[in-house]
């Protein structure tokens, strides 16, 4: 065969040789996300789905897809290359609905397209979180749009699919006797010395109520003797009077430097309100 043993082991290295690599510039969109969206271009511009094409996946050529006469273009492009793109599906007379970054919609700005600025805050699945515009060549008579609806309904969206993949924890209150790991974490987040003596504890998985029901402490705890009981509960208190005041000054810095960080006001300049007096002209007239 020409092939050792040790060439079968790393089985996976191997096949993973073969797998197309998701970069930070590929922004795969959640089905759940292109659904959102394309609702809303099927809502706006009487438009049918079955003409959508999606020509940006794993190894792909843009410019070299078959585009069917009619079809429209609703996807999520690599954001690096948005101006090209753009440009490329201008000069060939392809309508497009695009996803962008909103910080830079407008960098590379064209009268002929609407930039439509919604709010949404998408996680990729390359684990990507961005904040998304888009950009249409679709009929409009604006070149930029703010859209609170299409915004509303992709972060419900978005909340939804993150509280399904974030595993919550039960949470779960025990009496002064019972101390776990997690409440003496809570102590020193708070500045709150407490120590449990030796012979003054013994480790428990469950109390009694719990095993009742199934459950248990998540990762153990102690049974705390009366003496160290009584010791806790002050340090308790002395660690809840510590988080309000902490809170308190977090909040009047925070206040403070609202304050202090006041935008810095721009203006304009006599050349450019010559400018914006040719811009549609004054009072709405043109010149």
């Amino acid at each position: 065969m020409g092939q050792s043993k040790q060439s079968f082991i790393d089985y996976d290295g191997f096949v993973e040789k073969f797998k197309p690599k998701k970069t930070t510039d590929d922004c795969y969109t959640p089905p759940e996300v292109m659904e959102v969206v394309n609702r809303y271009v099927e809502r706006r511009w009487g438009l049918d789905r079955a003409d959508f094409v999606r020509p940006f996946y794993p190894g792909g050529d843009y410019e070299g897809y078959e585009y069917p006469d009619g079809c429209v273009v609703v996807d999520n492009p690599p954001f690096s290359m948005l101006a090209k793109i753009r440009r490329f599906y201008m000069a060939h007379g392809i309508p497009f609905f695009l996803f962008c970054p909103t910080l830079t919609a407008f960098g590379s700005f064209d009268e002929r397209c609407c930039v439509i600025l919604s709010d949404s805050r998408i996680t990729y699945e390359n684990g990507a979180t961005v904040n998304t515009g888009f950009v249409t060549s679709l009929p409009s008579p604006n070149v930029a749009e703010s859209e609170p609806d299409l915004g509303d309904a992709i972060n419900a969206v978005c909340d939804e699919l993150r509280h399904r993949t974030v595993k919550k924890l039960p949470k779960y209150e025990y009496p002064p006797e019972v101390l776990t790991a997690a409440r003496m974490k809570w102590y020193a987040a708070h500045h709150t010395r407490y120590a449990v003596p030796k012979g003054e504890c013994c480790k428990i998985s469950a109390l009694d109520s719990q095993r009742a029901v199934g459950k248990g402490i998540f990762g153990d705890g102690l049974l705390l003797s009366e003496r160290a009981a009584a010791e806790r509960a002050a340090a308790e208190r002395a660690a809840a009077e510590r988080a309000a005041a902490e809170r308190a000054a977090a909040e009047r810095a925070a206040a403070e430097r609202a304050a202090a960080e006041a935008a810095e006001v721009w203006t304009l300049s006599e050349r450019e309100r010559a400018m914006q007096a040719l811009i549609g002209g004054t009072h709405g007239q043109e010149k």
